[in-house]
């Protein structure tokens, strides 16, 4: 545990002195106080971890201390010390907030142990407050209070604290190296490295030695010994975007190193020892990336400890506002312009509009409509034109043909038929739109095009 700050409360100066000497043994910062007004101004001015104090004292008492610490919203955690224990006194101390109630004299070992616990104790209370306040206004660099998000942030939450690999899935531009670094932010390591690498970033031929690190003369330009991103990232976590780009031959070395916790530099025979959380993450389902042939089933099932799937933008429509907002605050201000604004029309497209490319397309469109907009309210003339375009939605009612006449599968023809022939009309024959208002590629569109014979 690192150092804690510890207030001492006491009228005796020798049994100040004597917490004072203990509790500086055990690592911890102190402060005294001759009386319990005294602490009661303390608290208020400076933040302590834990508040050691005795029950009886002139003027203000420890049970009156106490009371007074929980009524001006003080939560740090009190521990009462007395040599004249009373039951009513203790259940009044425990009524009140207090952690503990020791006897004196009391055992030094069992002290320090209470104490030890409270401070843990007290540690964690703050930590979980972290986290609820950061869900309740989004992870870290996480924008988003909807459902979608809570969610995420509940699994960062959950997995964050321990060693488990973790398989973050998504597609592109939903935030996944953010959620990698909160992951990391809120575990133990984040005093450590948080190593990121795009596997698909980097060619294969030296994937290995950014990996892993070589000796001098392992390769040509190989002119000196050069630690990889694993001994970076040694007591810290390392973060693998895009791991079904990996070439296989690599992927079976990282599954050793995931196995081993070791790891070869480049030329060299030594193994060294690596301490390492491993967070992986892919925009390609990894079971359909496993069928492919993209991802080692072994790998797969090695990484796939923990998964946390980050949803697209679509599915979390109302955090549009804010994403807005917040990204044109960051622009504004980057541009030299205050308090940008969107137009109620403009901001409707924006909500409506599918997003395939995520939040990050979502950035560059409003960072666009910033510079057009030149300061001034951004409207629909300031966005693209597949976002400006109102949006057209199919038809509810189609006909089918009677159910006596044809098969199931020459009615669902006809049905796809119906649904082409009306996307085609709402959309004056351009391909493109109606192949996203009927969510088909192009080329999927353009063979029924020719399979029904529609012009």
């Amino acid at each position: 545990m690192s150092q804690q700050r510890v207030l001492i409360v006491d009228d005796e100066a020798p049994m100040r002195r004597v917490l004072e000497i203990m509790l500086q043994k055990m690592g911890h910062e102190t402060r005294v106080a001759g009386n319990g007004q005294e602490a009661l101004d303390l608290a208020q001015r400076e933040s302590f971890d834990l508040i050691l104090t005795d029950l009886r004292m002139p003027h203000m008492d420890g049970l009156a201390l106490l009371n007074a610490l929980r009524a001006q919203k003080v939560e740090t955690p009190v521990i009462l010390l007395t040599a004249y224990g009373t039951v009513e006194s203790a259940v009044q101390a425990m009524k009140l907030g207090a952690y503990d109630y020791i006897l004196r004299p009391f055992d030094v070992d069992a002290v320090e142990r209470t104490i030890t616990r409270a401070l843990t104790t007290e540690q964690t209370r703050r930590e979980n407050l972290f986290l609820r306040e950061e869900v309740e206004k989004g992870w870290g660099e996480f924008v988003g209070r909807g459902v979608a998000m809570q969610r995420v942030y509940d699994l960062i939450h959950q997995v964050a604290p321990g060693n488990t690999n973790v398989l973050i899935t998504g597609e592109t531009g939903t935030g996944k190296e953010l959620a990698a670094r909160a992951i990391h932010r809120a575990s133990s390591r984040k005093a450590a490295l948080f190593v990121p690498i795009n596997c698909a970033a980097i060619p294969a031929e030296i994937l290995e030695s950014e990996l892993f690190g070589h000796t001098r003369g392992a390769f040509t330009g190989a002119a000196h010994d050069r630690a990889g991103k694993f001994e970076l990232a040694h007591g810290g976590t390392i973060f693998l975007d895009e791991i079904t780009e990996m070439p296989l031959l690599m992927q079976a070395k990282l599954l050793r190193v995931l196995q081993e916790r070791e790891i070869e530099r480049l030329g060299s025979n030594r193994r060294v020892r690596v301490d390492i959380r491993v967070i992986v993450a892919t925009n390609r389902n990894p079971q359909q990336a496993v069928q492919a042939g993209a991802l080692r089933e072994d790998l797969f099932y090695r990484i796939n400890v923990f998964t946390v799937e980050m949803p697209p933008v679509r599915a979390r429509r109302e955090d549009i506002p804010l994403l807005v907002q917040h990204f044109l605050d960051h622009h504004g201000t980057k541009l030299g312009y205050e308090q940008l604004q969107v137009s109620p029309s403009a901001l409707h497209s924006l909500q409506q509009y599918d997003w395939p490319g995520n939040v990050r397309e979502l950035e560059n469109v409003l960072e666009r409509a910033a510079v057009l907009s030149r300061g001034r309210l951004i409207d629909l003339a300031h966005l693209p034109q597949e976002l400006a375009t109102p949006h057209e939605t199919l038809p509810a009612v189609v006909t089918l043909p009677p159910a006596d006449a044809v098969s199931l599968s020459q009615a669902v023809e006809h049905l796809e038929k119906e649904f082409i022939e009306k996307a085609l009309i709402q959309t004056d024959g351009n391909k493109a739109k109606a192949a996203r208002l009927l969510d088909l590629s192009e080329r999927a569109l353009w063979y029924k095009v020719k399979k029904y014979g529609l012009s």
